[in-house]
């Protein structure tokens, strides 16, 4: 018997946009090198996996949304995505903690470092966030930023002449840089499968993100991910990216201020249908949830 044909899974809209430069900050960028896998490709891992499990979820949405609702992530590992990026060392550092993937990174070693590095303009300088030892909130005065502005441009001119003097010299490149500022840009080929980059989206898109490597995620989110599988970007927006989670005791304090008189299944399907949950198992789900809030 002869063997099914197999053809390449493809998003049009991604195929589109394949290979093109997106500008990040002042000088970095994202590209997208290749892919593989669709939400079409999702769909088929899941039915696969899961088999008669899956059969009362009748369309392709609907089990997306429902893998990501429950945290089945192993479908989303048939997806995989490989980008070219320019970026600047400090927000790199957060970047490759994300261990889920496959880096090559351009080496200083080999080649010269080139002289690019990410300038802040006057009124970008941003405040110590006083509740976030680790984030910041709000900016500093412009009149004081100019001189900031100034003061590291030389700093970074600085820098480069060092280096490049380093290099004239005869030093080993390994040596040279390695008074470089974290603010010099480096160039990578990132490979990661889309269950990891959803964790890495989730993590980096989110408010309290350096705003340096949520401008890279918001990008990767919005301009890619959206066109390469559009129901699983709507899938990780409503139920990871705009979801919260509770707690025990949050759900204890949440109980006391439901009324109890207005939460018939009647209303509750309403209100679901209302919100956009469109499925059937979507909005039981719900309904259990708020029965599991209001203690019935």
């Amino acid at each position: 018997m002869e063997a099914e044909r197999l053809q390449r899974a493809s998003s049009p809209a991604l195929d589109e946009i394949l290979g093109q430069q997106f500008n990040v900050l002042d000088r970095g960028f994202i590209r997208v090198v290749d892919y593989m896998g669709n939400d079409s490709s999702i769909v088929q891992a899941a039915r696969v996996s899961y088999g008669k499990g899956t059969k009362t979820i009748s369309d392709d949405e609907g089990l997306i949304r429902y893998l990501m609702r429950h945290d089945h992530t192993s479908p989303f590992e048939m997806c995989d995505i490989k980008l070219h990026v320019k970026v600047p060392m400090d927000a790199w550092r957060q970047w490759i903690r994300h261990r889920t993937a496959s880096v090559n990174e351009i080496s200083s070693r080999y080649s010269e470092v080139k002289d690019e590095r990410q300038q802040t303009l006057p009124d970008a300088w941003r405040l110590q966030s006083k509740d976030n030892k680790q984030g910041s909130k709000g900016y500093l005065e412009q009149s004081l930023g100019e001189n900031l502005t100034i003061n590291e441009l030389e700093l970074q001119q600085h820098a480069q002449q060092v280096y490049q003097e380093r290099i004239d010299l005869g030093v080993a490149k390994e040596q040279a840089r390695k008074d470089l500022p974290l603010s010099t840009y480096t160039e990578a080929y990132w490979e990661i499968d889309l269950k990891n980059l959803i964790h890495f989206l989730t993590l980096r898109m989110e408010s309290h993100a350096q705003l340096e490597i949520r401008s890279y995620a918001s990008l990767i989110g919005e301009e890619i991910v959206s066109r390469w599988v559009p129901l699983t970007w709507q899938a990780f927006k409503d139920y990871r990216l705009n979801a919260i989670k509770l707690s025990a005791q949050e759900i204890e304090i949440i109980s006391k201020l439901i009324d109890p008189n207005r939460v018939s299944e009647e209303y509750l399907n309403s209100l679901a249908q209302q919100q956009g949950l469109t499925t059937k198992v979507e909005r039981a789900e719900f309904i259990k949830k708020v029965r599991r809030i209001t203690g019935e």
